[in-house]
Order: C-alpha cells, then structure tokens, then sequence
C-alpha cells in the first residue's frame, strides 16, 4: 500500500468520526429555560374605579412618553435631548456594549480554531544526551556541517566523531475543535446572551430612573419658583402693612408695638427670598448633570419662572398583562434567572468526556530553497479524548453552586414582581390622596385671603389691633406655601406611578419601538435601532 492510499484512508476515517460524532451532538445537558409568567393582580388596578381624585388613572393604552402628560413645551424639550445627552445612560449603554462581547466570546468555543505558525531554529544536538545510543561519541573534530543531506544533524556514519549544527526551518497550521457533544458550549453561549439582554435591561432602567429624576427636578424647580414668587407678593404686602402701622403710629393711632410687627414680618418674609433663590440655581444645575452640562449651562433657559404643570384629566396606565413586559426590572431579573438555569447545563457538562478533533499540516526543511516543495510537507490528524476521573470535588461543588445560584435567581425574581405589584399600588394610592388634598388645600387658602382682607379692613377702622392682622397673613403665606408644594407632590407621584409603571425606557435613540417578543430578551427590532445608533455615533 502507497503512503498516498494510507493517507487516504485516514483521512476518510477521519471524516466518518466526524459525521458520527455530529450526529450525536445535539444532546444538551441541564434544563432548558422556561419564561414564568406573570400579571398584575386585578386588586391593584380595580384602585383606578374608586378613585375621587379629578385626576383619575384609568385602564388604556399606556403612553411610553408619559412626561408628555404635562403639557410642558420646556419639560419635553429636555426629555428629548436625555437619552442622548445623559452620561449616566451613555456609561450603561458601554457596560451593554461589554456584555455583547462576552456574548461573542462565549460563542467562539463553538467554533474551530486555526493557528499559523513559522519558525526558524540552529540546532545542534549533544553527543552526551540521546545522540549517545545512536553511537556518536562525545569528543573530536566536527568536519562538516549539516545540509539537507545529514539527517537529524548527526554525522552521516555511527562512530564518527562530533555532531554538526544544522539549520530546521518549519511553516504550517494547527487546529482543533472540540465537539459540543454535550451542550456545554451552547449552554454557555446561552447563559452570555441572557447576561447581555440582562445589561440591555439594566439600561433600560438607567434610562427610566434618569428620566423620572429629570422630571422630579424640573417640578421641584417650579415649585420653588412658585414658593419665590408667593414669598416676592407676601414681602409687598408686609411692606405695605409696615408702612400703614407707620402711618398710623405718627397719627398716634396705634403704637411702637405694631410696627415692630409689622416689620419684624416684613423682614421674616424677605429672608426666605435668598434662600429659595439660591434653591433654584441649584436644580438648574442638577437638571444640567443629568444632560452632561457644565454647571450654568442652562441658567437662561430655565431661570424664567413657570407653574407647576397641571395635571392631565386621565392618566392611561395600560393593561394588568403588559406592566411585567414594560417594567425593565422584571425582565432583567427574568434575564438572570435564564443565565442561572443554563450555567447548570455548562456545569453538567464538564462531567462528561470532551472530545476535540485535531490537525496540523505544514513543511518542514533543513533548506530553505526546499521549504516550499511538496517532499518537504508533513501532516498530522487525529481525535482526542478527555475523561475527568479524579477532580478533588470540584465539579460536583460547581454543580451545586450552580443550581444553587438558580434558586436565588429565582427567589429574586419572585421578589421584584411583588416589589412591583407593591410599587404601583402605593403609587395609585398616593397619588389619589394627594389631589384630594391639595383641593383641600384651596379651600384653605381662599378662606385665609378673605381673612386676611376683612382682617385689614378692621384694623384700618381701629376695631382690631394689628396682631390679628399678622396671625392672618402667617396663616395665609403657610396656605399659600402648602397648597403649592401639594401641587408639586401630585405632579411628583404622577411621576413616580409612571416609573412604577415601567415608562419611559422605550423612548431609545432611534425611535420609540416597543419590545414585541416574548420571554427575556429585546426585540430584533429594538436591538438592530439601537446597535446602528451606537455604530453612527462610534464612527
């Protein structure tokens, strides 16, 4: 037989283990993943049919771009530049990016791998080592070198004295694939794409809570300018009251007394003006962190005071089926517990034997001029296989951490749908309680400016003495603050409801497309916007 028909033959042996070997591989160790199912509890949305605010939550298409509700030109201007601007979404946005090639990482033990290699060596073997049982001895002259005519660089006759130097030039590739008979490598390509749609959703949330705090900030921001504002008119008006007590006093109507209250009021009022100023710049600045500006950088866009915005007539809340499929933090504690039950199957895996298909072909030449020619090639093929006998415990303890880390994955995921169901509740209550108080609120401070007005009347007949007119107009600046803050916090629970809710996150680079598979993961549709946005701005 010809050593071209050995060749052959190994090779076409080699081939049906292949085939032999692919026909089993499609067994895969551990348990496969199954998406729990989820939906809010009907007593949590049955809250929207006995609310009594004017504001009423009710059961409809959920808006993603709740802050639109407002009806705030400024608030939605800011909103459209977050998701771009914020450094907060960009950081999580590279920590998604890292995910993604740990992902493709992963991936690569499924494949082949090819390596090139060149080398070139002088060699000269010791007549002391193994040269010695070919019968070269240790010592003499060395009177010729090696070419491609003395083999292994020893002399051409046993006995001869000394070994010659030769040169060995080699060039050729090596590789090797290690059969996924088991699963282990596409349980692990499983387990890194569900900790890539894990970091997919932790942006999401990042996006979500920047979102919410943007709005929170710009409400406090016109809150306090409100407060500013009602504290600019009590100032004038205890100024007005202080100089009729003068008045009055020079007329010798009325005493020292009333006017020392009358401006120590006056002057009571006029300190919390710096104080609510100074407040003010500071949410500017907060405002312009969350949009990656330097401090300043917004001072003239949003230092000219505003209302707080009113609230919408309807809030739309959605469905009790989707709240789980919007919210980001269901879905990423859905994402861990997928990567958790597939590193089982990587764990189980590892007990079994791996088997790799090897091979390496090149040249090899003591002559350069011959490197390249075929009688200077070599080749090598062959299976191997990897039994574990002995491993101290360690694979069982990486099973059991395993399965282990899937129970708490699991433990954790029941914990944030609960801590969800509980978050939009709260939510709906407060944010119903709050409105019913701040009616209240308007009721008070309408009465206190009919106080406040009779009160004044009477004091400038004489038929009351000035202390009653200063009780009034405390009890009126304290209604008036109230009332404001009251509106602030309603306008901030709707906030914190539409957070609960899960808005807000959908509003991506590209567009506002919504997740439309099921299970862990986000939608071809979504994922392929946002990887081109992320490629245009890399470019």
């Amino acid at each position: 037989m010809s050593t071209r028909d050995f060749s052959l033959r190994a090779i076409r042996a080699l081939v049906f283990e292949i085939l032999a070997c692919l026909v089993i591989a499609g067994c895969t160790v551990g348990p496969d993943f199954v998406a729990p199912t989820t939906s809010a509890p009907a007593q949590v949305f049955e809250r929207t049919e006995a609310a009594q605010a004017p504001s009423k939550a009710v059961e409809a298409a959920f808006n993603s771009d709740w802050w639109s509700l407002f009806n705030d030109p400024a608030l939605n201007a800011l909103e459209a530049q977050l998701a771009d601007a914020s450094l907060d979404v960009a950081a999580a946005s590279a920590r998604l990016r890292q995910s993604r090639a740990g992902q493709r990482i992963a991936g690569a033990a499924q494949l082949p791998t090819l390596d090139g290699a060149a080398s070139y060596e002088r060699e000269r073997g010791s007549p002391n080592g193994i040269l010695s049982l070919l019968g070269v001895p240790s010592l003499g002259p060395q009177s010729q070198s090696a070419s491609g005519k003395s083999p292994l660089g020893v002399a051409p006759i046993p006995g001869s004295k000394g070994s010659p130097a030769y040169n060995l030039y080699q060039t050729g590739f090596d590789a090797s694939w290690e059969l996924d008979i088991w699963g282990g490598a596409r349980r692990g390509v499983e387990a890194a794409s569900a900790l890539s749609d894990a970091s997919y959703e932790d942006r999401n949330a990042v996006l979500l809570s920047v979102r919410a705090e943007l709005a929170r900030d710009y409400i406090e921001l016109r809150d306090t300018q409100s407060l500013l504002d009602i504290a600019k008119q009590n100032l004038q008006i205890a100024r007005d009251a202080a100089n009729l007590t003068q008045i009055r006093q020079r007329d010798g109507v009325t005493t020292d007394l009333d006017v020392a209250n009358a401006s120590a009021q006056a002057a009571l009022i006029e300190s919390l003006i710096p104080t609510l100023e100074a407040q003010c710049e500071v949410k500017i600045n907060a405002i312009g962190v969350l949009l990656g500006k330097e401090p300043g950088a917004l001072a003239q866009t949003l230092a000219v005071p505003h209302d707080v915005p009113e609230l919408p007539g309807e809030v739309p809340i959605g469905f009790p089926s989707e709240l789980a499929q919007r919210r980001p933090d269901i879905r990423r504690a859905e994402a861990r517990l997928h990567a958790a039950t597939a590193s089982i199957g990587v764990a189980k895996a590892d007990f079994y034997p791996r088997i790799s298909l090897n091979g390496s072909a090149g040249f090899q030449s003591l002559q350069l001029s011959s490197l390249a020619s075929w009688a200077s090639g070599q080749f090598a093929l062959g299976p191997s296989i990897t039994l574990p006998i002995f491993e101290g415990g360690r694979l069982k303890g990486t099973l059991q951490l395993r399965e282990a880390q899937q129970q708490e994955a699991a433990i954790v995921f029941q914990r944030t749908v609960l801590e969800a169901w509980r978050e939009v509740d709260d939510a709906l209550v407060a944010y119903d309680a709050e409105q019913l108080r701040r009616d209240k609120l308007k009721e008070v401070v309408a009465l206190n400016q009919r106080a406040l007005a009779v009160a004044q009347q009477r004091y400038k007949a004489g038929a009351v003495d000035y202390l009653d007119v200063l009780n009034v107009q405390k009890q009126l600046l304290k209604g008036q603050s109230d009332l404001e803050q009251s509106q602030a916090t309603a306008a901030a629970n709707l906030i914190t409801l539409c957070k609960a809710l899960g808005g807000g996150w959908q509003s991506t680079y590209a567009d506002n497309t919504r997740r439309i598979g099921e299970g862990t993961g986000a939608s071809a549709q979504m994922r392929t916007a946002y990887d081109a946005s992320a490629t245009a701005k890399a470019d």
